[in-house]
């Protein structure tokens, strides 16, 4: 999959280093995760922000990340770039800015204009640098792994690795699961099942962490990709 996913690169002619062609208040740059790695990245910023910085110098946008505003590293799946998953989701990045929240979306390796190859450890490594140089930049701002599809899998790996443990069974930091019952590509009984093992898990080590699992009626349609339709769904995340 992965060999075919770095074939792929798709699409190729969107300049994604112009992300105000689609989305406001938002500005594109690139992050070295390794030796010859690099990967670009897009920040969303908090509502009015943009306005209010534009024509500073060069770097500002880092500084606003310690204004006490929370954090999202949003994770996509394996189909596509930074770009068409904002032009997918761009309600739902729209809702977050609004909302308050600084939104990140980060292409890995070998995806979109980042170089490298993909792999598990290599996407991993690429959503844990960017959540560090957010935490460097955000202090003791909140900052949220939401992660989509494969993006979920590279938010449960990144989550594990920060807490230097082995497996989901011993994560112990706040989760959770969004999921629409006519999910046709992640069927509904997974992320029960999830659910259930990390319900289990969290009584077993006797933690407060809290465990939430969201499910959405089919007769929404929400199907794979789209929850973030939801009504409610920044009162549920915030």
């Amino acid at each position: 999959m992965y060999d075919l996913i770095a074939a792929v690169r798709l699409p190729f002619f969107v300049d994604l280093s112009r992300p105000e062609d689609v989305l406001n208040n938002t500005w594109n740059f690139y992050l070295n995760t390794e030796e010859d790695i690099s990967v670009g990245v897009w920040h969303t910023l908090p509502v009015g922000q943009y306005e209010e910085n534009d024509g500073r110098e060069p770097g500002w946008h880092q500084e606003t990340l310690g204004d006490g505003h929370p954090v999202v590293i949003y994770l996509h799946g394996n189909v596509g770039t930074r770009w068409n998953i904002i032009s997918i989701f761009i309600s739902f990045f729209q809702i977050l800015s609004a909302a308050g929240y600084h939104v990140f979306s980060l292409d890995y390796r070998g995806f979109g204009d980042s170089s490298g190859e993909p792999s598990e450890s290599g996407l991993t490594t690429d959503a844990l640098f960017l959540y560090h140089w957010v935490k460097r930049h955000s202090r003791a701002c909140l900052v949220c792994l939401w992660g989509h599809s494969l993006g979920s899998g590279v938010a449960t790996n990144s989550a594990v690795k920060l807490q230097e443990q082995g497996d989901l069974k011993t994560l112990t930091s706040p989760l959770m699961i969004l999921h629409s019952e006519d999910d046709g590509v992640v069927p509904h009984h997974m992320g029960l099942k999830l659910y259930q093992i990390s319900l289990q898990t969290r009584r077993r080590l006797n933690t407060s962490a809290e465990v939430k699992m969201i499910s959405f009626s089919a007769r929404h349609g929400y199907s794979h990709n789209n929850v973030y339709l939801e009504p409610g769904l920044p009162t549920m995340v915030g």
